[in-house]
C-alpha cells in the first residue's frame, strides 16, 4: 500500500533504512555529554554517526524539513532541536513556513473550535 499526501514526507520502512544513523545520532542527545561533544565539534559528531552529505547539509541548516526528507523521524529530531532551544512551536512553524508567533496564533484559534 502506498500513501501519497503532497506536501508531506511519510516515514516509512526506507525512510528509517535511510534516516539510521541521524536518528541514531539524535537519540545520543539523551545524554548531556553527547550533546556538549555535538556543539563543540558538529563535524566530527556527524562523522562519528556516519551522516551523509544531505544530513550534514541539513544539520548545518537547522532545517527540519529537509531533516526529515533525509530519513530524521520528528521524535528523534526534538532532542537535535532543543540542543538549541528550540521547541515543538518552532518546529512546527518550520513545518508550515510560519513564523512561530503565526504558528502559535494558529494552535490558539484551533483550540477556540
Amino acid at each position: 500500500m502506498s500513501f501519497d499526501i503532497p506536501g508531506t514526507t511519510l516515514f516509512d520502512g526506507a525512510q528509517a533504512r535511510k534516516g539510521y544513523a541521524l536518528n541514531r545520532m539524535c537519540f545520543s542527545f539523551n545524554d548531556a555529554a553527547n550533546r556538549a561533544a555535538f556543539v563543540a565539534d558538529e563535524e566530527a559528531y556527524c562523522t562519528r554517526y556516519g551522516l551523509n552529505d544531505e544530513q550534514r547539509a541539513a544539520i548545518r541548516a537547522r532545517n527540519v524539513l529537509q531533516l526529515i526528507a533525509a530519513g530524521g523521524n520528528v521524535y528523534y529530531l526534538a532532542k537535535f532541536a532543543g540542543i538549541f532551544g528550540l521547541d515543538v512551536q518552532d518546529i512546527g512553524a518550520q513545518q508550515t513556513g510560519m513564523s512561530k508567533d503565526a504558528f502559535k496564533a494558529k494552535l490558539a484559534a484551533y483550540a477556540q473550535d
